[in-house]
């Protein structure tokens, strides 16, 4: 039985629904949801990325969850909140065994073959490399 699912969330159409999958699913099982907002820094290294940290982190998991609680009123009572920084797929990851994880849920994307090709996909390297059951949610 699913107790713990994580959720990568960057805002998306894709990222809500997924969102209120691992909602409706941790009522159903008493279990909880873990959000995690993976932000990427692509310039300025890790100088850039202490700074960026340390000057909004904070106030961006408040309005994360304050954007969560706008879907689901009660969000708070059922959600763990994280904003980090790093590859999404990477993080997901990791976040899975850190934090004792038993489920993914990501939401899927429609991009055409070069985009997918350009960009990768953070749903195929999380399918190949998870341990856990995941779920996509179109």
């Amino acid at each position: 039985m699913v107790k713990y699912s994580l959720v990568g969330y960057d805002g998306s159409d894709a990222s809500r629904r997924a969102f209120q999958f691992a909602i409706d699913l941790a009522r159903c099982n008493h279990g909880r949801v873990r959000v995690v907002s993976v932000l990427q820094v692509t310039e300025g290294g890790a100088d850039v990325s202490a700074l960026l940290m340390a000057d909004s982190g904070t106030q961006r998991a408040r309005e994360l969850l304050d954007e969560l609680t706008a879907i689901v009123p009660d969000a708070n009572e059922l959600v763990d909140v994280e904003l980090t920084y790093g590859s999404p797929g990477d993080v997901l990851l990791s976040q899975i065994e850190q934090h004792g994880v038993d489920h993914l849920v990501i939401g899927h994307t429609e991009r055409g073959a070069l985009a997918r090709w350009l960009l990768g996909s953070v749903s195929s390297n999380v399918l190949a490399k998870a341990h856990v059951p995941v779920t996509v949610v179109r």
